[in-house]
């Protein structure tokens, strides 16, 4: 009997130390804002002003709850070191274009007209050092494509 109790903890155990974290229940405060901007291939500068979801707290409730994303606003988010990117949409009430973008500015992939509150993983399928969520329809709407440039802090590359 003794045997099963201590098994059962041990079960337990990492639980207690590293317990779930707490579900999102509504959106997150504005975040601090920085410039960001995307140049096609034409040469056209898009200049977006983006919320930076830089801790793991902050990148977990993202979006979730907004009711709008301003037309030159977004969220970014930095995940310190190329990894590949693995996004959804639970409690997100708006659709969204996912800008994948890798470590020296250059627009990796991209998912267009995302489906609210989804579950289904939306994958950058390459490493990337960050995601960038927008309005859907941006990309199309400004004609951003994979290739393309993102200058921001992060990158190394802001102007």
């Amino acid at each position: 009997m003794l045997r099963r109790l201590f098994f059962a903890f041990l079960l337990v155990a990492p639980w207690l130390a590293h317990p779930a974290a707490a579900e999102p229940t509504g959106p997150q405060p504005v975040l601090p804002k920085e410039t960001l901007v995307i140049v096609t291939r034409d040469g056209v500068h898009h200049v977006f002003h983006v919320e930076m979801a830089l801790t793991e707290a902050q990148q977990i409730t993202g979006l979730m709850f907004r009711k709008s994303v301003p037309a030159d606003g977004g969220m970014l988010f930095d995940w310190g070191a190329p990894i590949e990117s693995r996004m959804w949409m639970e409690n997100t009430l708006v659709s969204l274009d996912m800008l994948f973008i890798g470590p020296h500015g250059t627009i990796r992939a991209i998912a267009e007209h995302t489906v609210p509150e989804s579950l289904a993983v939306i994958d950058s399928r390459v490493p990337v050092q960050a995601t960038l969520e927008v309005a859907a329809g941006t990309a199309e709407r400004l004609n951003i494509l994979v290739g393309d440039k993102v200058l921001q802090r992060i990158f190394h590359n802001a102007p």
